[in-house]
This record gives C-alpha cells, structure tokens and sequence, in this order.
C-alpha cells in the first residue's frame, strides 16, 4: 500500500488590535477588517481545494477566531485548541504526535494550524530543512497569509528536513484583483 499524502496547512492569524499596555495580548480580537479580509482568504483557499480535515489552533483570541472563521468558511469541519501553536510554545511534540504511528485521526490527510508570527514561519523552514540560525528569517508569513508543506508519512529521520514546501500564498496573492468589501473582482490598474 501506498503511504499516505499528509500536508500541513500553516496559517497565521488575521489583522488583529493592536498591542496596547491595557490590553492582554492573548485577548486581542481581530479586527472587522480582520474578520472580513481572513473570511475572503479562507474562501479562496476553499475555492483552491485546499480543505482539511482539521484546524488546530493557537488558544490565544485572534488564532481561535481565524480558526473559527476557517471552519465557518467550510475549510475543515473542526477544530481544536492547540498550547502548542502558542507563540513561544514548541509545536514539534505536537506534530510528532499527529504524524507519528498513534495518530489521534490516523485517516487525516491535511491539517491546518493556526498560529502567530515568527512561530509558523520559523517551523516551516525548520521543516523543510533551513538551518535553526537562519530559519527565524528564511520564511515569513503575512496576517492570514498560508504555506503549505507536504509531510512523509513516516519520518523516518524525524520531522526536521523532511517536509517539501508545496506553497507559501501571501494575501496578496490569494485575494489577487478580488475586491473584499463587496466580493467583486476589480481590475487593477498600473500606471
């Protein structure tokens, strides 16, 4: 039997408050800007065929509401919190959890994680094989922006290196001349 096709769909959390000195950064909301922008990603994602089996997810406010707003967009049909895709938390026990033999959902094939910048971009290049001192600069992911790796289905020399970056869409590119306020497309035009 053919090893299964495993893909993992990292995505940063969209335009949020800003940091104030009142203000818990874990409870920091996204914006309605936020909102709207993410929700136009996710559903070019949706229309890119880029669905998942499951989004984990970052507890903090803006991660769990981009989150919420990946499962409303008809992304994947779940999710759950994950401490792991904390900022300064370590995802890598949670992904060898998840790629390991004793997957919690042997049968997935794509996951989204939802998490925070430098985290997600400083994992993908680990994953792929950057060095750790020039991983936290070789990849960087804009708010809400998504790369997509692909994962052997056993690793046999353990996860670092093992990956193959298949995409890394800025929003710029999901949205292309797509207008998100009233979802009709816009040339654009360049002098």
């Amino acid at each position: 039997m053919a090893p299964r096709k495993r893909e993992l769909l990292l995505l940063r959390h969209g335009i949020a408050e800003e940091r104030a000195p009142e203000l818990d950064d874990a409870q920091r909301s996204l914006t309605p800007e936020g909102r709207e922008r993410t929700m136009a990603q996710l559903q070019r994602l949706k229309e890119l065929e880029l669905n998942c089996d499951l989004v984990l997810s970052s507890p903090l406010v803006r991660a769990r509401q981009t989150a919420e707003l990946a499962v409303a967009a008809g992304l994947a049909p779940e999710l759950e919190l994950a401490a792991a895709l904390a900022p300064l938390a370590d995802p890598l026990a949670l992904l060898e959890r998840w790629l390991g033999p004793v997957s919690p959902r042997p049968a997935w094939r794509r996951l989204a994680l939802v998490g925070h910048e430098p985290d997600l971009s400083t994992l993908a290049a680990l994953l792929i094989g950057v060095p750790m001192a020039l991983a936290p600069e070789a990849l960087q992911l804009k708010k809400a922006g998504v790369a997509l790796l692909h994962c052997p289905a056993t690793p046999n020399g353990g996860l670092l290196g093992a990956a193959r970056l298949e995409l890394l869409l800025p929003p710029r590119v999901l949205l292309g001349s797509r207008s998100v306020a009233d979802g009709t497309e816009a040339r654009r035009h360049r002098p």
